[in-house]
Parts: C-alpha cells; structure tokens; sequence
C-alpha cells in the first residue's frame, strides 16, 4: 500500500489527541493510587469502555474478522463465551471486589489486594501474583506492540523495527505521565472509535453487496459451510472456546476497572453500557469478516487478517480511512497501556515499596512507577523485534494464565469466609503450572484449551488446602463480615 498522505496526517492527529489527554491527565496525578487506580473516581462510562477496550486489542479488529473470513460463522463460539465470562465478572465480581479492595487497607493493585485480604505479613502472596503479573504481561505486551508495528509497517510501508519504536513510544508518552486516568480516558475515546468502526463497515458492504439475504447467499454460493455454526466444530473445541470467557475473573487489567469506578452504585449502569458495547463491538467483528467472505470472493485476501484493513481502503476516502486505522491502532493501544500500568504498579508498589523501600515517599513511588512502564516496554519491544517470532501465539497462553492463577482466588475470596492465606497461595501456584503443563503438548491434553483444567484445578487446590489448613484469624474473619455488611446497605 502506497503512503496517503490524508490518511497519515488524520492518524498524526489522532496521536496527538492522546498525548494531549495524558499530559491532562498528568497534571491530576499526585500520588501511586492516583497512578495506578485514578483515585478511585471513574465514572460508569468510562469504567465500562475503558474496561472493554483494554481487554479486546487489536484481536477484535483483525483476529476475529480474519478467522470468521477464512472459517466462517462457526467462529461465534469464541465471542459467545467471552461475552457471558464478561458479563458474569460484571455480575459477580465487580461490586463485592470495589468494596473489598477499599475495606482491605485500601488495596490498590491485585497482589495488594491478595496480602490484604488474607493479612499475609510474610509478603508472599503479594510476591507470587507479581511475578505471576510480569511474566504473563511482558509476553502480552510485546504481542501487542507487534500487532501495532505490523499495522504501521503494512499501512505506510514503514520499517518493522521503526514502527514497533513509533507506536511503543506514543503509548509511553501518555501512559507514564497520566497513568491510570490517561490511560482510562484514552480507552474510553479509543473504546468509542472502535465501536464505530466495527459497525459502520459491515453494514456499509451490506448495502454494497444489495441486502442481508443477498449477502447470505453469496457466503452460501461459495461454501455452505461457513455458514454452519458447528463446521469443524467438536465437543472439546466448542468447551474450549467457551471456556475462554472464564479467563475475565483473572485479568488484572480489567478488574483494576472495577476498584477505580467511583461507587458501587455506579456498577449496573457501567455493566449496561460495558455489555452493550462489547456484544455490538463482537457482533461488527464477527460481520465483517463474514461479508468478507462475499466481498472479496473473486480477489481471495492473502492474509485474512487483513480483511478490516482492506475495508477501510476500498470503502472509504482517505480521510475515512485514516479514522478507520487509528480505531485498529486504538485496539492495540488500549490494551498495552493497561498491561503497562498493571505491570508498573506490580514492580513499584508490590517489590519495590514492600520489599525494598517501605517508608519510600509518593514522588518516589510515582518515579519508580514510571521508569517501571519504561523498562517493561523496552523489554517487550526487544522481545517482537522479529515480526516472525512465535509471541503473538502466547496471547491465548497469557489469557490462560491469569485466568486460572487467579481467577478462582478473586472469585472464592469474594465469597468464602473460610479461604486461607495456604489456600489462595496453593490455588495461584497451582493454576499457573497447570496451564503451563497442560500446553506442553501440541493442542494440550485431549483438545482443551489449558485454561479450563488450570481453573478447575486451581479452585480444588484452594478449598482442599484451606479446609485441611487452619481457619483464618478472627481479623480477616471480621474484614469480611464488614464487607458484607455493607455490600447489604448498598
């Protein structure tokens, strides 16, 4: 594709805008909570999309269009799933996590969080889950940085290693200097962008190609089975795919949403807002690789992931396509800035304040906070140097990963009164070696996707060890008497 120069100038712009609202939000950053968790203060809204852009990425825009083009509808199971994990983590998790993370010491990170609720003084839980977080989130971060690298280097013909430079460094720009509220606000704007996008292009190739019907049977003319929603369909492929949606329970870059929305009372109308942009957002990608499939039926895309893209170039005048690009870029960057930040507070306020600098003051907190967003990036970066490398495969492993480490733990800690400290470190331990071990071979055991035996087996480990252990002291038993408490008044 031949640099446009409407189309740049329109993604320049677009750039801009986000440093902009990160310098903003900087100046309403004073301490590490305002950092990391916005002092608390999202409103349902943006709490909502900024909590859907973070999670989708730059998936949503090219990977789900790309496999439902080249496979069909059977694809729907994926979304399917995610679409009810997520709703369920907004039905179960997000009012009793907001009140529990303040009850317990005002708890501002997830592994924070942990050491609070279970009064662990050893430190070992906060440890665990933060290396448990950087880990998973280097590796899900260089994905990502990739996928931003390769949309510049197809889009503006640029060097690999220059654009995977370019995008890492707007996202910095913002990130670290606003943090948390920039990279909420920028989520929300970028949330709004994407949704627009993903519906305005499908219906725009319907219209083109003379009605819904139409467009049906031309799909049906070339392959009828794409669309069948069980072609290539098998018991252990479809629980796999569902069971992606219980990786939402473990994602610290989504529940940290759910601690930074401003009340409780805010809750069902962010899950509203949230589960009606996520559903329409699903549904636009889904349908765009699906017109795809008529669209370009003469002309076959070589790489399908490409279908969005190709889209936004034939449709559309320069202008619009600029808009059009910047919401794919919008996907990757909300994403990244999120992991960055999780992963920051990870080294600033779970090893460096907890364990090295207890008494650190909250400029340094901030400082320390900050170098950590640039050292992670700079590793990540080196770590997608090559657009060949195998770490775009690692985002299901990640999203597996974090879902059975500590989704169980997140879940049953919110509603147990019996869970452990033992317990909660069993369950994290052993849902993180289970995913790794289950995906040793090729495929995993038996076709399942390594999430739903690492969840399971994560969630025995937890109440076995926590029965056979001691029960918790009469503290953490009160802590969560006072949480119920008033999670009732609410």
């Amino acid at each position: 594709m031949s640099i446009n120069i409407e189309t740049l100038v329109t993604l320049i712009i677009y750039l801009v805008v986000m440093l902009i609202i990160g310098y903003i939000a900087g100046k309403m950053t004073s301490d590490l909570s305002d950092y990391v968790l916005g002092g608390r203060r999202l409103t349902p809204g943006i709490a909502a999309l900024s909590a859907g852009a973070s999670d989708m990425s730059g998936w949503l825009m090219l990977g789900l269009p790309g496999a439902v083009y080249l496979f069909g509808i059977g694809q729907i199971w994926l979304p399917l799933g995610l679409s009810i994990g997520a709703y369920l983590n907004w039905q179960i998790v997000a009012k009793p996590l907001r009140v529990y993370t303040e009850v317990a010491n005002d708890s501002i990170t997830v592994p924070d969080y942990f050491e609070n609720r279970f009064h662990d003084t050893s430190k070992t839980l906060r440890v665990v889950s933060a290396v448990i977080i950087l880990i998973f989130f280097t590796f899900y971060t260089s994905s990502s940085l990739v996928g931003g690298a390769i949309l510049l280097q197809e889009s503006f013909n640029m060097d690999y290693k220059l654009a995977l430079w370019v995008g890492a460094a707007v996202i910095l720009s913002y990130t670290i200097f606003g943090g948390f509220l920039a990279a909420s606000w920028t989520d929300f704007l970028q949330g709004v962008l994407m949704f627009l996008a993903l519906i305005i292009i499908p219906v725009v190739v319907i219209y083109q190609l003379g009605g819904w019907s139409e467009t049906v049977q031309l799909v049906g003319s070339i392959n009828l089975a794409h669309l069948d929603v069980y072609t290539g369909a098998t018991l252990a492929s479809v629980i796999s795919l569902l069971a992606w949606g219980l990786g939402y329970f473990g994602q610290p870059h989504i529940i940290v949403r759910f601690m930074g929305i401003r009340s409780t009372r805010d809750i069902p109308k962010a899950r509203f807002i949230g589960m009606t942009w996520m559903i329409l957002s699903l549904l636009g990608a889904v349908f765009i690789g699906f017109v795809g499939i008529a669209y370009f039926a003469d002309n076959p895309l070589e790489n399908p992931e490409t279908v969005f893209i190709m889209f936004s170039q034939i449709l559309f005048n320069p202008w619009v396509a600029g808009i059009l690009l910047a919401a794919i870029l919008s996907a990757i960057m909300s994403t990244v800035d999120s992991q960055l930040l999780v992963s920051s507070s990870a080294l600033a306020q779970d090893f460096y304040k907890a364990i090295f600098r207890k008494n650190a003051s909250k400029k340094e907190e901030m400082f320390v906070g900050r170098i950590s967003v640039v050292v992670i990036a700079i590793i990540a970066i080196f770590m997608g140097y090559n657009p060949d490398s195998k770490v775009l495969d690692l985002v299901s492993y990640a999203w597996a990963g974090f879902g059975a480490a500590f989704g169980p733990l997140i879940v049953i800690s919110l509603f147990w009164k019996r869970m452990t400290k033992n317990g909660a470190l069993a369950g994290m331990i052993v849902g993180a070696l289970t995913v790794i071990l289950w995906a040793i071979p090729k495929g995993g055991f038996l076709g399942i996707y390594e999430l739903l035996p690492g969840f399971v087996l994560s969630s025995l480990a937890i109440i076995l060890v926590s029965l056979l252990g001691r029960p918790p002291s009469k503290g953490v038993k009160d802590e969560f008497d006072i949480v119920k408490k008033r999670l009732k008044e609410d």
